[in-house]
């Protein structure tokens, strides 16, 4: 079956959203670190823990988790950090 949306394989990272782990204190280092980053189509890459696991067998109502996606948990202040770095559309 054909989806709706997919990843852009030949999308390029433009633009980090908001501040680094380290500088929002949740990271020792710059090496592994969760990140929100803009692609130059447009779409959002989201790194942070997979927590696919350990939230799978208690997600609400009407959440799913496909074959090919993870559940990934980033720092609650880093996506408030990034609020000034995302248009309104």
């Amino acid at each position: 079956m054909t989806r709706l949306w997919d990843v852009d394989p030949s999308a390029q990272f433009k633009r980090r959203l908001g501040k680094t782990a380290a500088e929002l204190e949740k990271s020792r280092t710059n090496e592994d670190c969760p990140e929100i980053w803009e692609l130059d189509n447009g779409d959002i890459a989201v790194v942070g823990r997979d927590a696919t696991e350990r939230f799978g067998g208690r997600l609400p109502a009407g959440l799913r988790i496909g074959d090919d996606e993870r559940l990934v948990i980033i720092p609650g202040t880093m996506l408030r950090a990034a609020k000034p770095d995302i248009l309104d559309l």
